[in-house]
């Protein structure tokens, strides 16, 4: 009989982080199995194998895989967990699909068909298929490969300007990695880039596996199985979680738009898929590509700090593209006025222009509804959620106030519940309030909204054959729609507010609306056809606005790598957030200025400071009132001991909150 260390899939207990069972079959480390607890039967994977314990066992139910995780996986799992401070089995629950002891029905016939096994040709120039690169590189593409293969292994951050060509780049170092046996994952931020790449690397891999949330568990546990039972080299493209697919025999990795807040976890274990793909790689020998446009202000300093490979492609991809003319537009200025609410004189004209010349439109604004905030105009009363205390925003084709936190929903009031009177309005700017005048001022053209709002089936991915044809004239979205689509008709860019995001209550808001602006404008520029890129803005001298409009990386970096260092913020110091969750307002303060107190009087960690206590960025949510703590700290080692102090209830931690 072998005796073998299980870590659970799910928590079994606070102090149960692995557990002991029997086994007359000799099982390999990273064997996936069913394992009885109490009168339940939980998934496991097999950690070790150990001496005959001094208790009694019982035995495991049955192995679930015919094959182990690979080791690289087993080893990210360990470090999840450790690096952020979470239990073995909730990190589990991110790796693994769920169901996995579930039956399944086998693949059909149609599908293996489809997903035929990549047959790698190991002639140089020739790619997968056995026929020459689908497109010629550039002299920066092909300086780029040369400098990444020539790292045996480890990070290196790909700074190439949009339009330069990045996704070529993967496609080149992923055939490299199957010529040699070895398979490639490619993450993407968002599902709405999938379509698109899947469709680039299809040209020349056979073998490429699309995994992602919208998938049912049975759909994910099929791929997840046939990635971890591939026999050949597999090219895996998906969002965050794609970096957990079991490939064996891992040699490349890349993520695109590697500047993306999608990457990083909301919830336990709060993890970087940055940081977490870099121990991936290591531990898997595999090199790792970070490409962006506008990588972060921390992650390039990071690489500059480390020696890390900086490579540069400023070079459009296509040498006949014609760079776009971009404007900015002082909206404090009546130059700028019009007789439209939202759109500026100049945007009005070009957008007239761009349809009659039968090209696409896409305007850009990173805040969804009609209208963000209602109120009486006669004594000044707001309409807020009464369970997370933020104004509710209209939502006009529904009839309805909505809180984008908790899903709280009423209809309009049509007088002020305080003084009675009639003079309620809706001020504010949001996606469905531009998509209704844009109809009413084009009705004859084809218009489509992309955000948070969409209807399952309406997303970018599922539109995407309509959005490259053209057959959308005006293109309407948030961030969702401002990520490294590349629409060969588009030819105008508007963005009707590019400085909304500055005034968030974040060291990082300057930042994310440079890279904002910077991704927006680059979506047009990438071909012969003239286009141009309309800012409107009420701070057309912030270093965000100005850099992001002619996407000038350096001197935002320059400008903001300053500002960090003066006041202590990240890459110059790590950062520990501290957030409560209590019935009563009175309770979350008093529970924050005794945490507070604790932290600042023990001894042991005096070289932490502590901002705070304040109320949380959302102060209530869902009947809840939240309090906050930030703690910084030069070494993350000072953050870890400050989380040992947590108490167990009401209390949430979160290492590098950006």
């Amino acid at each position: 009989m072998n005796y073998l260390e299980v870590s659970p899939y799910g928590v079994v207990g606070k102090d149960f982080l692995v557990l002991t069972y029997a086994s007359a079959a000799t099982l390999p480390a990273g064997a996936v199995v069913e394992i009885p607890v109490g009168q339940r039967k939980f998934v496991g994977v097999v950690l070790r194998t150990v001496p005959k314990p001094q208790f009694e066992c019982k035995e495991i139910l049955r192995v679930l895989t015919d094959r182990p995780l690979p080791p690289a996986l087993l080893a990210l799992q360990q470090w999840l967990s450790q690096y952020y401070l979470t239990h073995p089995s909730t990190v589990w629950q991110t790796i693994l699909p769920a169901g996995l002891n579930k039956s399944r029905r086998t693949q059909s016939p149609a599908t293996s068909a489809a997903r035929t096994v990549l047959a790698a040709n190991k002639q140089k120039g020739l790619c997968c298929k056995d026929r020459p690169c689908s497109k010629e590189l550039t002299f920066d593409q092909q300086t780029a490969i040369s400098q990444i293969l020539k790292m045996k292994s480890g990070t290196a951050l790909l700074h190439g300007i949009t339009g330069s060509g990045k996704t070529e780049v993967y496609k080149a170092l992923a055939m490299q990695a199957a010529a040699r046996g070895k398979s490639s994952i490619i993450l993407v931020p968002e599902i709405s880039l999938t379509a698109q790449l899947v469709a680039e690397f299809k040209k020349d891999f056979s073998h490429v596996i699309v995994t992602h949330s919208k998938q049912t568990e049975a759909e994910r546990h099929l791929i997840w199985l046939e990635a971890l039972n591939a026999d050949q080299p597999v090219v895996v493209i998906g969002p965050r979680s794609a970096l957990f697919m079991p490939v064996n025999n891992l040699g490349f990795i890349a993520i695109d738009e590697c500047h993306e807040p999608s990457y990083k976890q909301e919830k336990a274990p709060r993890y970087s898929a940055l940081r977490a793909a870099s121990v991936l790689a290591e531990k898997s020998g595999a090199r790792l590509v970070l490409g962006s446009a506008t990588p972060l202000i921390a992650d390039y300093f990071t690489a500059q700090k480390l020696g890390r490979p900086i490579i540069k492609m400023n070079q459009l991809a296509r040498p006949d593209a014609v760079k776009p003319k971009t404007t900015v537009i002082d909206m404090t200025r009546s130059s700028a006025g019009s007789k439209n609410p939202i759109f500026s004189k100049p945007l009005l004209e070009a957008m007239e222009k761009t349809l009659v010349n039968n090209k696409q439109i896409l305007i850009f604004h990173n805040r969804r509804g009609s209208a963000p905030v209602t109120l009486c105009e006669n004594c000044g009363w707001t309409a807020f959620c009464p369970r997370c205390f933020v104004p509710l925003t209209l939502h006009v084709d529904k009839h309805q106030l909505k809180c984008h936190i908790c899903g709280h929903h009423e209809p309009p009031p049509t007088s002020c519940p305080v003084c009675r009177e009639a003079n309620i309005i809706h001020k504010g700017l949001g996606t469905k309030m531009i998509e209704s005048e844009i109809r009413k001022l084009f009705p004859d053209a084809t218009v489509r909204r992309f955000d948070g709002d969409n209807p399952s089936g309406e997303g970018v991915h599922d539109m995407y054959d309509e959005l490259k044809s053209g057959k959308i004239n005006i293109i309407i979205g948030t961030q969702t729609i401002a990520k490294g689509l590349d629409l060969p008709n588009l030819t105008l860019v508007g963005i009707p507010q590019a400085d909304a995001g500055l005034m968030l209550p974040d060291f990082s808001s300057s930042e994310r609306t440079f890279q904002l602006i910077a991704q927006a404008a680059g979506r047009v520029g990438r071909n012969k056809a003239a286009s141009q890129v309309i800012i409107q803005t009420y701070q057309p001298k912030h270093p965000a606005v100005v850099c992001g409009s002619t996407q000038n990386y350096k001197a935002f970096y320059d400008f903001e790598i300053k500002n960090r260092q003066k006041n202590h913020f990240p890459p110059f110091a790590h950062l520990l957030k501290l957030t409560n969750s209590y019935k009563t307002e009175k309770s979350a303060i008093n529970s924050a200025r005794k945490l507070a107190l604790l932290i600042a009087n023990d001894s042991q960690l005096a070289k932490i400071h502590i901002l705070g206590p304040t109320p949380a960025f959302y102060e209530r949510q869902r009947d809840l009132w939240r309090w906050q703590i930030i703690v910084r700290a030069a070494k993350r080692a000072d953050l870890v001991k400050v989380a040992g102090l947590i108490p167990p209830q009401h209390w949430q931690s979160e290492l590098d909150p950006n």
